[in-house]
């Protein structure tokens, strides 16, 4: 499988140097880092999209820690339940790589013949990720006009990253499996509760998507309690928290520790054949 050209939609081929093109003569080098950018300049919002070094920094220390692990286990037990024998994977919004390379490491014992596309549009995430994990293909690109033919892959995971429906029927196949990860009802209540005088609940609904049959509805819900102050502060940066909390609230809880709910709402789709 290849790349599309962001441009004008061609495949792009790779030369001996590294450099992917298209026959239209569009050009994108590969980053030493092993990743190539493919959100060309008119195509961004702003200069440098995404989430930022600190945000990427606090989100890779924070979940190195393990506090998220019980999530990324619960997805790719699902992933290998309901596409065992997938070749082709797609990590929507892949961040720095940490659910990326647990999937693609679980996956490898039901199919090794495997492998795993990562694309994020902030550009110091896919930078750190590529690094790490020189084993997956990893590009900078939009969510909503992605850098992949029609019908490409056989399973794709997007936790707590936006999209856009036609290009999730178009880019998976006929059959492919889709998992959501977003925000349940009672996710983080305990922070909001600091900053809101009226904290509302994440909504329910099951996530219903034009083009794909909806399979069903998990619930992953457990405690967090932190008591050291990096722990602590790298949480609130990784969330729009940081923004929202004033800091005689982040100083109360780091002299305090936090403790809050976990609750993850994971759905599984399936592409209509």
């Amino acid at each position: 499988m290849s790349y599309i050209c962001p441009i004008c939609q061609l495949v792009l081929n790779q030369s001996p140097t590294k450099t992917w093109s298209c026959t239209n003569n569009h050009q994108f080098d590969t980053a030493k880092e092993g990743y190539v950018n493919l959100l060309p300049v008119q195509k961004k919002k702003s200069k440098d999209p995404g989430d930022n070094k600190e945000m990427m920094l606090a989100r890779r220390e924070f979940l190195n820690k393990g506090y998220y692990q019980a999530l990324s286990d619960q997805v790719n037990q699902l992933a290998v339940c309901h596409q065992p024998f997938a070749k082709n994977i797609l990590d929507i919004g892949c961040g720095e790589g940490y659910y990326s390379d647990r999937l693609i490491e679980q996956i490898k014992q039901t199919q090794v013949d495997c492998q795993l596309w990562g694309l994020d549009i902030s550009k110091t995430a896919v930078k750190y990720a590529a690094k790490k994990y020189p084993q997956m293909q990893f590009c900078v690109a939009s969510v909503f006009e992605m850098p992949f033919a029609d019908n490409s892959f056989d399973l794709a995971i997007r936790i707590y990253a936006p999209s856009k429906v036609e290009e999730l029927q178009r880019v998976i196949k006929p059959g492919g499996v889709l998992i959501t990860v977003s925000p349940g009802p009672k996710h983080h209540f305990a922070i909001k509760q600091v900053i809101y005088a009226e904290p509302r609940l994440h909504p329910h609904e099951p996530l219903v998507l034009e083009g794909f049959e909806y399979i069903k509805q998990h619930s992953l819900e457990y405690n967090l309690e932190l008591t050291d102050v990096n722990d602590i502060e790298h949480l609130l940066n990784m969330t729009p928290y940081a923004w929202k909390l004033t800091q005689t609230q982040k100083q109360k809880m780091a002299d305090e520790g936090l403790k809050c709910e976990l609750d993850f709402k994971i759905e599984i789709h399936r592409r209509y054949e």
